[in-house]
């Protein structure tokens, strides 16, 4: 496992990659001086000792010995030790709806995106909680296992979306049956789903499946994105808009926030419905809901004694730049009777 201390100093690549460019447009210059001069045939029998592949390689160790120091300003750290820590914390899972409908830009930049950012804000608050995704539309999906590794979790969130589901729709009902596997611990008492949707094309007894959570110790909560008075949904081709969608009869499909089902869910659900187009709001009601919820203490394992590997980047890079030093333009004479490059 490793760690990256520094990575502002990731910027300095665009140097390293502005150098390649420079020395592409210098060589297409120098190319077409030449051609103007004389022919190149001639140009090579004026400079029989001038090697043709050196320069190249000369640029090539160049930009390799700095990338090296760039990734040595970084510092890159390595874990050595894998150890037991004890935590506490409660499993949270999110259910977000990718249906066609969370594209509708009534809530900017639209509802599924408003709803990456409202998730993704909260696992950023989290403590030691474990937290797992669902993604659903007309099937449900699991997009990732419920774990404690926050940074993958809001790395898979970002992928989310209505193309990830085969087949559109607002299959709930699924979304919930698939909650009760991704709870893996039994003993543990505190469980909270999150169901983040438009309440859209629900199923009508997504309440009474909601209830069957209840059971298994599973408060289910609900967090509304979209506005009464709806919006049409965009459909775009390539990242270019072309319309907006329709129904049989060619008219615009304006799509609303139902409220009435997913507060209805929430209480079936032993929650409560969350108004979530405020996003300061949504993230304080669920922290504050969060702190006040008993943790339980798990055994997890994770990479300790981090060590620098700095060092190895700075004596690879800093060799690099020492060898170009010493490495001419002329031709190398046991290289040249090897003949490797053709240059004979």
């Amino acid at each position: 496992m490793y760690q990256i201390e520094e990575p502002k100093y990731f910027y300095l690549m665009f140097a390293v990659g502005a150098l390649l460019l420079m020395y592409l447009l210098v060589v297409f210059w120098k190319r077409k001086k030449q051609k103007q001069f004389a022919d190149l045939r001639l140009l090579n029998q004026l400079s029989p000792e001038r090697s043709v592949f050196k320069p190249a390689l000369k640029i090539i160790m160049v930009a390799l010995g700095l990338t090296l120091l760039v990734i040595a300003l970084v510092n890159p750290k390595m874990g050595t030790q894998l150890k037991t820590v004890k935590r506490q914390g409660v499993d949270i899972v999110f259910a977000i709806d990718v249906s066609k409908s969370m594209l509708a830009e009534d809530i900017a930049p639209n509802r599924l995106e408003k709803s990456k950012q409202i998730v993704s804000k909260i696992i950023e608050e989290l403590g030691s909680d474990r937290v797992g995704i669902i993604i659903y539309a007309g099937n449900a999906y699991p997009l990732l296992p419920i774990t404690t590794d926050h940074g993958a979790a809001r790395m898979f969130l970002q992928n989310a979306h209505p193309e990830m589901v085969s087949s559109q729709g607002t299959a709930i009902n699924e979304a919930l049956d698939l909650a009760k596997t991704f709870f893996d611990d039994d003993t543990q008492t505190n469980r909270f789903l999150f169901i983040i949707s438009d309440g859209e094309d629900h199923e009508e007894n997504s309440a009474e499946t909601a209830a069957e959570l209840v059971d298994l110790g599973i408060k289910t909560y609900t967090i509304g994105i979209g506005t009464n008075k709806g919006s049409p949904i965009p459909v775009k081709r390539n990242g270019k808009f072309i319309g907006y969608k329709k129904d049989r009869d060619d008219e615009v499909v304006i799509t609303k926030l139902n409220v009435e089902t997913l507060k209805d869910i929430a209480e079936k659900g032993d929650g409560s419905y969350i108004y979530g187009n405020r996003t300061s709001s949504t993230i304080e009601y669920v922290d504050d809901l969060l702190l006040k919820a008993d943790k339980k203490e798990f055994e997890t394992k994770q990479f300790s004694d981090y060590k620098d590997q700095f060092q190895w980047f700075i004596g690879f890079g800093l060799l690099l730049l020492l060898l170009d030093t010493f490495l001419l333009d002329k031709k190398t004479k046991w290289i040249q009777k090897l003949n490797l490059f053709n240059e004979r």
